[in-house]
């Protein structure tokens, strides 16, 4: 009788527990920090020299990239706070700006002294993997954005202004040193957003 209780017991406990099952996206919220980060910056530099208040159409047929809405939205509202007047159609625009992208994407690059990770094959068991072994190592990513803009009539499509190709970059750098000691660094985001081990150098143990 006693055993019979703690089986049912068990079977309800077992049966009573539940797993939370997590979801993951595509693309990593870094990766679309950097491409934002440097987006914004490229967009800070753009300067029309367009009448204040005057009607502005944004057309964004040529400008193509990653995050590509965000970097349109950056450009958008650099032209607000220039005293441009966005409207909705180009029938009701004074001038068209028109976008372009010449990079809007993510450079990386890695520099390790030490061994890197190997497999090495074994008969009849398959490859055995060998962790890195890092006495140093530096792994950078790079935001990078090209963006110009040229403006011209509405009516007639003369030249109004244009843009030399503004640039913005942003970083992030994970560094090992001595096997064990990692940090990280880097210049996206507000600091209350980065997290205390951003622009902080000091390691602390790698998982």
């Amino acid at each position: 009788m006693r055993r019979s209780f703690w089986l049912l017991a068990f079977v309800a406990l077992v049966a009573g527990c539940t797993t939370a099952r997590e979801s993951f996206p595509p693309r990593t919220a870094t990766e679309q920090m950097l491409i934002s980060s440097a987006a914004d910056r490229a967009a800070e530099n753009l300067n029309l020299d367009l009448p204040p208040g005057a009607a502005v159409f944004v057309d964004d047929t040529y400008f193509e990239g990653t995050d590509r809405p965000y970097a349109v939205a950056a450009v958008r509202e650099q032209l607000a706070r220039l005293g441009a007047r966005l409207v909705p159609t180009r029938d009701r625009a004074d001038y068209v700006v028109e976008l372009r992208a010449g990079a809007l994407s993510i450079d990386q690059e890695a520099t390790l002294v030490g061994l890197p990770r190997t497999d090495i094959p074994i008969p009849l068991a398959g490859p055995l993997g060998l962790p890195e072994l890092a006495l140093f190592k530096k792994e950078e990513r790079r935001g990078v954005a090209k963006i110009a803009a040229v403006a011209y009539g509405a009516e007639d499509g003369r030249l109004a202004d244009a843009t030399a190709p503004q640039y913005g970059f942003s970083r992030e750098t994970h560094w090992v040193v001595l096997l064990f000691f990692s940090w990280t660094t880097g210049d996206y985001g507000p600091p209350e957003a980065r997290g205390p081990w951003f622009d902080i150098e000091t390691p602390e143990f790698a998982p």
